[in-house]
């Protein structure tokens, strides 16, 4: 990165969110632009999480950019190797290599008032941007609870985002501590190499089966060969999971037909009545994300797997005490217990208008106008914001959608920030600021359409859910909402913010810029 790089854009990440800025950049003619990435790769998520039988559970043609279409996909639902070659497949094919600055994790980002950038300090060297797009993503940075002793396990620890492939599980006394999506792919694929498998539970997820198989030649052929049947999978994909978003929204009492449906699905593999007890959920399906796996309750069925329905309390040496008392000897722990999801340490790095860190300005919940912008943090946008988040299909769409505002977004800064005209309107560097009482305005809609959701009336406390119980992590609505909320920007919910006379400080809000479009 050369010494004080100034760069028109900014995206920090390089998974799903950063890459399809990138491209959607380019295809808006915008070249200068960079990605600032903190490993030595693409993929984001899906590079970080190579545990054994990750894969995704959204269907494979779903799971993609519709401009960017895939027809060879392996299997109806992808491994993680999948996902991540196709990543780095859309990084070759639309020319993002040049735009990359592996290595170059973002340590602070400061919004000068006075220049109308944002000063950017990497670990690579130092740039500024006239706009940041935020794609750091919510499943980036593990979240291992504070367990007492823990720090004296003689053993071996590592979470499941960051695998250890050094360490060899076989005749191991392994314990996992969690039970979201990744450990119910975990522990299928760790129960026939290790000697023991101990799964310490908190709370036990609802589990449909995983109708997972091969593509056959056949249908990636036709799909080489007829590009429209592609699209025509992925609609279908894409309307089943629309027309299911009602029962999540606005009638979760009709998802009583799926809990029965999930309730066999575990008495065919589960026998024992005790053990039944011990994994069926107490809360309604949908509160937190329905998970899916054909394996996870046959290998819990397995002699050499123990199901403790406690969560972890602490570890006395290589012993693990749960909080109902049970203990278990054990060799090595993987945790599996998530992200920093709403509070995502980026927010500690990025330096408002006032001063204030984002995580300062969202101590009492995270808050963005339309998922995208926080007030106080000019041309800032992130992308799988808050209450950007799906219960049931496919972030790629929107992450799409996000792009759409992205989009409009830079075309408005471009008309804006035009040469004075005849009668002295625009003019020079320009910056859009989102209004408090707009982000309020969205944020009070998105809540009260939340209260009639099964993640906020399902009787569960969830990840979706924040330090003060507020859900500020899931849209309560289809995608199509969503894609029509964010189709362009609203100049109205923003101040316009343009540099001061020569002599003064800081900038001035335009507050007739609106007239200029």
């Amino acid at each position: 990165m050369a010494e004080h790089e100034h760069v028109r854009v900014a995206v920090v990440g390089s998974g799903f969110g950063g890459l399809g800025a990138a491209v959607r950049l380019r295809r808006e003619g915008v070249t200068d632009f960079v990605v600032l990435e903190r490993a030595g790769s693409v993929g984001g998520t899906w590079r970080d999480n190579s545990y054994p039988g990750c894969a995704c559970d959204v269907p494979s043609h779903l799971y993609s950019f519709s401009f960017a279409p895939n027809p060879d996909w392996p299997r109806t639902f992808s491994g993680q190797e999948h996902i991540r070659a196709y990543l780095e497949h859309v990084t070759d094919v639309f020319g993002l290599r040049p735009h990359l600055r592996l290595n170059s994790e973002v340590l602070r980002m400061t919004w000068d008032s006075e220049t109308l950038r944002w000063d950017i300090e990497t670990a690579g060297g130092r740039l500024s941007a006239d706009f940041v797009v935020s794609a750091t993503g919510p499943l980036s940075d593990p979240k291992i609870p504070d367990i007492p002793g823990l720090d004296s396990f003689p053993g071996k620890v590592f979470h499941s985002a960051r695998w250890d492939h050094d360490y060899d599980l076989r005749g191991k006394r392994v314990a996992m501590v969690g039970t979201g999506a990744s450990a119910i792919q975990i522990v299928p694929a760790i129960q026939p190499l290790a000697r023991n498998v101990t799964l310490f539970q908190r709370t036990p997820p609802w589990v449909m089966p995983r109708m997972d198989r091969a593509i056959s030649g056949a249908e990636r052929r036709l799909h080489r060969q007829l590009p429209f049947t592609t699209q025509a999978r992925r609609g279908l994909l894409w309307g089943i999971r629309e027309l299911q978003v009602q029962a999540f929204t606005k009638h979760p009492g009709q998802l009583g037909a799926v809990e029965q449906l999930a309730k066999r699905n575990m008495a065919r593999a589960i026998k024992d009545p005790a053990l039944r007890a011990k994994l069926t959920p107490d809360y309604r399906i949908g509160c937190k994300r329905i998970l899916l796996s054909s394996t996870y309750y046959p290998a819990l069925a397995q002699p050499n797997v123990d199901v403790v329905a406690s969560g972890l309390s602490r570890v006395e040496g290589s012993k693990l005490v749960a909080a109902d008392g049970t203990e278990a000897q054990v060799d090595a722990i993987v945790f599996g217990t998530g992200f920093h999801v709403t509070d995502m340490p980026i927010a500690d790095r990025v330096v408002g208008a006032d001063g204030r860190t984002l995580a300062e300005a969202w101590k009492g919940g995270m808050e963005a106008l339309r998922g995208a912008s926080a007030a106080g943090f000019p041309n800032w946008m992130t992308v799988i914001g808050p209450n950007t988040g799906l219960g049931n299909s496919s972030m790629i769409l929107m992450i799409e959608s996000q792009l759409n505002y992205l989009a409009d977004f830079v075309r408005q800064l471009d008309v804006l920030g035009v040469p004075p005209g005849p009668q002295g309107t625009g003019g020079g560097r320009v910056a859009l600021d989102a209004r408090p009482a707009a982000v309020r305005a969205w944020n009070h809609r998105v809540q009260e359409r939340m209260k009639r959701t099964v993640w906020n009336t399902g009787g569960c406390t969830s990840w979706y859910l924040d330090a003060n119980g507020r859900n500020s992590t899931i849209w309560p609505g289809t995608t199509t909402e969503f894609r029509r909320a964010t189709r362009r920007v609203d100049l109205a919910e923003y101040e316009v913010l343009r540099p001061v006379s020569q002599g003064d400080s800081g900038a001035v809000a335009d507050e007739s810029a609106e007239a200029a479009v």
